[in-house]
């Protein structure tokens, strides 16, 4: 996800404490960062920490979280990842790697005391991807887990996007986005202007960008660019054959998660729902919502369905 506008403010920072937020240190091999979570509610048997997408986005984009969740009775923490919004910001290019991601997300369980009787991790878009591999590796700690709107296999969304929805677009424009890429002329105002008509209020979120909700104006003008491009690639039409996330593909692992787990998918997203049902047949305990309406952000776009179903898989977990 890129920044919608290059001059949007970030306000608030004086209150980055506020209201149940703390820093949290987080060692890497280039030395101790504080990252920065918040917690709503109080539920000791169900908590849940949500994992951003971008990758290099923050948590604002997930606010929508407030509207449902507290009147669940569902305990949350908002989690800005280190590089990203009220988390130090390191310029270090060796920090973005996935599996430093991983051991990051463990050290933050383990700094709020999160364990398998309410630990549910959920993770949205690149967040999706981490939470896969959180799981892989830890998923002892958890109680559940939730991959919302993110494929299991990144040559397989690749292949989604060249062969689904780039002939869907109006093919000059296209042509016009990738020229603009290969020129590496992606701050250009005509190619986020493409991108916009053609792409986000299509397959993002399916209403104006003018009208799209203050916390994903937020969440996008705040994106970490280094990150985004270096683990993505500058493309917003897929992921680029030189970015570290390239090659991703855990399909084969998913019958290895055997804790309850929820996967999301929509409509009109920019992954591929039929796959993204698949990857709930693969899990062992695996469930599928699908949201009709929705799209990328089917939080926003398809908002009853999606918290509807994620509340009733979270009251459901054993």
């Amino acid at each position: 996800m890129r920044r919608v506008s290059d001059y949007l403010d970030y306000s608030g920072r004086d209150d980055v404490l506020g209201g149940g937020a703390r820093r949290i240190p987080v060692r890497t091999p280039a030395g101790t960062f504080q990252v920065w979570v918040k917690r709503t509610g109080n539920n000791p048997r169900l908590r849940v920490l949500l994992l951003h997408g971008g990758p290099g986005s923050t948590h604002e984009y997930l606010e929508a979280c407030d509207s449902y969740l507290p009147a669940a009775g569902i305990e949350y923490y908002y989690y800005d990842q280190l590089g990203s919004g009220f988390s130090d910001q390191p310029e270090d290019p060796s920090l973005w790697e996935l599996p430093r991601f991983v051991d990051e997300v463990e050290q933050v369980r383990q700094a709020l005391g999160l364990d398998s009787g309410s630990f549910v991790l959920y993770g949205q878009s690149w967040g999706g991807i981490l939470a896969i591999e959180y799981a892989l590796a830890y998923q002892q700690h958890l109680r559940g887990l939730v991959v919302s709107n993110m494929m299991a296999s990144v040559p397989d969304y690749n292949a989604y996007a060249e062969q689904v929805l780039m002939p869907q677009m109006d093919q000059a424009a296209l042509a016009e986005i990738k020229s603009l890429e290969a020129a590496g002329d992606i701050e250009h105002p005509r190619y986020l202007q493409l991108l916009h008509e053609q792409h986000y209020v299509h397959h993002v979120l399916r209403m104006p960008v003018a009208d799209w909700p203050d916390p994903v104006q937020r969440g996008f003008a705040h994106i970490n660019p280094a990150i985004y491009v270096s683990m993505q690639g500058p493309s917003e039409l897929g992921i680029s054959a030189d970015a570290k996330l390239a090659s991703w593909d855990r399909t084969a692992a998913l019958g290895s998660i055997e804790v309850p787990a929820l996967v999301i998918g929509a409509r009109y997203d920019t992954m591929d729902p039929a796959h993204m049902k698949a990857m709930a047949g693969r899990l062992p305990r695996g469930q599928y919502l699908y949201c009709p309406s929705g799209s990328h952000l089917a939080m926003y776009d398809d908002q009853e369905t999606y918290f509807a179903g994620l509340i009733g898989f979270l009251r459901g977990l054993p």
